[in-house]
């Protein structure tokens, strides 16, 4: 499966992002590529108030990234806000395209690093996949990373990839575990990991996050198949599908588990 990573920089205005949605996304066709993924806020970026821009999954900005992804044929998986209740909103995943229509709303929030994402975002309660040319997917967002039993119930449903969105904060060794992570969730569920961040946008880091760049794919065993650098650009990867069986039988981290003893 051909997949294409939108390493990129949103601002804060949700038209001027779709644009640039619409314009990466033909690149991405034009490249052959089956699925495109557009990082974590998307539809705005962090630092400033969600509420007063997020929509609804059949509002006019999802419509948008709809007619997107049926112009060109393509799956399209980008990062939005959607109204919860209480004045909040939920960072929500949308992944739409010919055969596919579904959502996921970010479970672990980022309440680390001196921000506390969840003084404006409700937590979703459940792990979504969708399933594209009879191929399983999970989808993860930016701070999932950090918890491995997401990847692993993926893979129990029967994923053989996750696709994990980030605008992911800067700041001493952020990049460091940025890698560290993409690379040991995709050995803990023997998945290929395709993680796209929000590209560097400069200047100094501010209180929210935004982005370091350096999107990655890490392979089933772990290893970095493909990376970026900090600035925007569009990554386009082959997923040799096959291989996820073969590591499986090799390594057989999934089967010799013993969840028994820990519940």
């Amino acid at each position: 499966m051909r997949i294409a990573l939108s390493q990129l920089t949103t601002g804060p205005a949700p038209d001027k992002n779709l644009g640039l949605l619409e314009e990466w996304t033909r690149r991405a066709a034009d490249a052959g590529a089956r699925v495109v993924v557009f990082p974590e806020a998307s539809m705005a970026c962090f630092g400033i108030p969600p509420a007063p821009l997020a929509q609804p999954l059949d509002g006019p900005w999802a419509d948008g990234v709809r007619q997107i992804a049926q112009a060109t044929g393509t799956v399209v998986v980008a990062g939005m806000f959607t109204p919860a209740p209480g004045g909040r909103v939920t960072n929500t995943l949308l992944a739409t395209g010919p055969g596919v229509e579904a959502s996921y709303d970010k479970i672990h929030l980022y309440d680390a690093f001196g921000f506390r994402e969840s003084d404006t975002v409700a937590a979703g309660s459940a792990p979504t996949l969708i399933d594209v040319d009879g191929v399983r997917l999970g989808l993860a967002t930016c701070y999932d990373v950090r918890f491995p039993e997401l990847f692993r119930a993926q893979a129990d449903a029967g994923a053989v990839a996750t696709l994990l969105a980030a605008s992911w904060g800067a700041g001493p060794g952020k990049l460091e575990q940025w890698e560290l992570l993409v690379r040991a969730r995709a050995l803990d569920a023997t998945v290929w990991l395709a993680a796209v961040d929000q590209a560097d946008p400069g200047g100094e880091p501010g209180s929210a996050p935004t982005g370091i760049g350096h999107s990655r794919v890490a392979g089933p065993d772990g290893t970095i198949r493909h990376a970026l650098g900090a600035g925007p650009e569009l990554l386009v990867a082959d997923l040799d599908l096959d291989e996820v069986a073969a590591v499986r039988q090799k390594t057989s981290v999934l089967a010799n588990r013993r969840p028994e003893l820990w519940r």
